[in-house]
């Protein structure tokens, strides 16, 4: 095991500060195993954003440029938190000098670059190198509890699965255009929260085989163009000229998985649901669901209760749940937990992957390269599907 790590996050917006906070989080929850964790920089084009940043997070310094990443000798793993079509560069150039890579989805703004990424991953791999997804959601352990649920048979043979994600980032027709709401079909809501609800669908439901019944639509037609720089999903100053949205505002689909069939809905313009992550399963012998909502708890029903109290039961998270015990400071029964522990949780996996920790003392492991590309291949269906009409498409 090395005797320390330097770490630096590229990319200082919204999701790139929860990848800094959770790396300075990372050495607090489970056993003390790891190396010493030195947070070293964090990159952005917009410099004073990079500044503020560091500072924030205890960075010790800021760059403006991916590149210094890169060259940098006292940095050896690094977060990729930008725009998805710069991606394939920077992984790219990171794995050249080194470095160990955790980057977000989705893996690419194309498959062609997706699939070139894990072709490179895999052959850094032969050198030592981790370069790993994040797929957030899985380190959530209400979701980890449904698929215990799942597994353990207490659900019985699984009949279909129901998901959303609703989300109201883009409901505004004042809120700035930015690359999220520019590029090809199926990179607008799809590709931002659909990726995620994609591949909870398949933990819990198994592989997909295929999509049917796809559907876009772009309730925005066109936006102001940003006075200045867009971060995040911030609105800000927008001048008089506009610029049209050329991907989707909302997505439907149907899917047929290993274990049932499910219904997909994703959306950025919900307004009054800025986060709203929804999972309900239903089996031969009960049901469960778990919202984003309220990410302490899961409901449950089961057949083999009395007639008199068949229905939803709330079952508060805690110590006998998956990955409860241990992994915050208060690891009791309705304190809480939200989105942002889910970073520190993927941190702390990726993490002790690059320090060698063996992977039956260690959290699962963090998602390779070719899950991040079997991901957009999922999506790459479901945007097929729309193009004809809601055809039933293969999935590869």
């Amino acid at each position: 095991m090395s005797s320390s790590l330097g770490v630096a996050v590229i990319g200082a917006g919204m999701a790139g500060k929860a990848h800094a906070a959770a790396y300075r989080a990372a050495t607090t929850v489970y056993s003390p195993v790891l190396p010493e964790i030195r947070l070293v920089s964090i990159a952005d084009v917009y410099e004073p954003l990079a500044q503020e940043t560091a500072a924030r997070y205890g960075f010790s310094r800021a760059d403006s440029d991916w590149r210094a990443i890169a060259a940098a000798a006292d940095i050896d793993v690094v977060s990729v938190v930008v725009a998805n079509s710069l991606h394939r560069e920077i992984v790219e150039g990171l794995l050249t000098a080194g470095k160990h890579v955790l980057c977000e989805k989705p893996l690419s703004d194309t498959i062609e670059d997706a699939r070139a990424m894990a072709e490179f991953a895999a052959a850094a791999q032969s050198r030592g190198l981790v370069a790993r997804i994040g797929f957030s959601y899985l380190r959530s352990p209400g979701i980890a509890f449904l698929r215990q649920l799942i597994d353990d048979g207490r659900l019985g043979d699984l009949q279909h699965f129901s998901g959303r994600y609703w989300t109201d980032y883009g409901c505004r027709p004042d809120a700035p255009i930015s690359w999220r709401y520019q590029g090809p079909a199926g990179s607008g809501a799809l590709g931002d929260v659909g990726s995620h609800l994609s591949y909870l669908a398949e933990y819990l439901c198994g592989p997909v085989s295929e999509v049917s019944g796809g559907r876009f639509h772009t309730a925005i037609t066109e936006r102001p163009k940003p006075l200045g720089l867009v971060v995040g999903h911030t609105r800000g100053n927008v001048s008089e000229e506009r610029s049209p949205v050329t991907n989707d505002d909302y997505a439907t689909f149907n899917a047929s998985f290993e274990r049932c069939v499910g219904t997909l809905e994703v959306s950025r313009v919900a307004a009054g649901h800025p986060n709203d992550l929804f999972l309900e399963i239903f089996g031969s012998r009960g049901a469960a669901r778990w919202s984003q909502t309220n990410p302490a708890q899961v409901e449950v029903m089961l057949h083999d209760e009395l007639s008199d109290l068949v229905g939803y039961r709330t079952v508060p998270l805690g110590p006998a749940h998956p990955y409860y015990s241990g992994g915050w400071a208060m690891d009791a029964p309705g304190v809480g937990i939200g989105q942002n522990d889910l970073f520190v949780h993927q941190a702390r996996a990726f993490l002790e992957e690059v320090a060698g920790i063996a992977e039956g003392q260690s959290l699962p492991r963090c998602r390779s390269f070719a899950d991040g590309v079997h991901n957009m291949e999922f999506l790459a269906a479901v945007t097929e599907s729309a193009a004809a009409g809601g055809s039933t498409v293969s999935v590869a």
